[in-house]
């Protein structure tokens, strides 16, 4: 099912909800940089924010340099941020939270 392709005023709604994302500028995804303890943590955190995305069936752009993991999320097949972004960072929230 094609996700809608959320406006600005949506997203700026969403984003407030959430901890330290923010909006690209271009508009056509929403970004954040995790840092954890050490690498197994930020590993730990892939695996189970890859686990979510999988159940969702929503992929991560992500890049990961020992206890950082950077993420950008859209959705490209609505080109832009959709719900779904908003529900796979929710997920990272939560598995970030329990590192």
């Amino acid at each position: 099912m094609k996700q809608e392709k959320l406006g600005k005023e949506a997203i700026t709604s969403s984003l407030a909800m959430l901890e330290d994302w923010t909006l690209e500028d271009d508009g056509l995804a929403i970004a954040k940089s995790f840092k954890f303890k050490g690498f197994t943590d930020a590993f730990a955190f892939m695996s189970e924010a890859a686990l979510a995305a999988e159940r969702l069936n929503h992929h991560p752009e992500w890049f990961n340099v020992y206890n950082r993991v950077d993420v950008r999320l859209t959705t490209h097949s609505s080109g832009g941020v959709t719900a779904l972004d908003f529900r796979l960072a929710e997920a990272m929230e939560k598995a970030a939270r329990e590192r």
